[in-house]
């Protein structure tokens, strides 16, 4: 991977319920250097910060944008970490071609609404859906069901937000 290129600003999310589970979705399509592969569709809702945007308005923008929800409260938030999208072939023109990977900032929140608060299908923002399915999952099986170019950050957000996958 070429090292010429910046890394793209980004929040990730681990949003978790009264029972300790965080909430993943389930990736119905590609999206340039972000894959997914065949039985490792599921992550968590992440999104890239806009320009001067704090990472705190970032989080609660993306988390409504990619499920509907606007309950939650803020609990943690990790470190800067980053990850390298893997080879693309695909057009210059893309939107994250311009990127060697993701920087982000992970933010644990609470989530403090009702399960049908959650829908992921809705367009918000004029942004395309990104999942088509959602669940509860545990926070340690998590990185065991994503793509392998995220599992090294999806471990380190396990063991930084392991405190809050208790029940509330």
């Amino acid at each position: 991977m070429t090292t010429d290129k910046p890394y793209r600003p980004n929040v990730g999310i681990a949003l978790f319920n009264a029972a300790g589970l965080v909430l993943i979705g389930h990736r119905f399509r590609d999206d340039g250097p972000e894959i997914i592969l065949p039985g490792l569709e599921w992550q968590m809702p992440q999104g890239g910060i806009d320009a001067d945007e704090d990472p705190r308005d970032a989080v609660m923008r993306e988390l409504w944008e990619e499920t509907g929800i606007t309950h939650a409260d803020h609990l943690s938030e990790s470190q800067w970490l980053t990850y390298e999208f893997p080879p693309y072939d695909g057009p210059s023109s893309h939107r994250l071609a311009r990127f060697r990977g993701q920087r982000q900032k992970w933010f644990a929140l609470r989530f403090t609404g009702r399960d049908d608060e959650i829908d992921p299908l809705a367009i918000r923002n004029g942004q395309p859906a990104e999942f088509d399915a959602w669940r509860w999952e545990r926070l340690d099986r998590v990185a065991d069901l994503v793509v392998p170019f995220r599992r090294a950050v999806y471990g380190h957000v396990a063991t930084a937000f392991a405190a809050f996958a208790k029940a509330a």
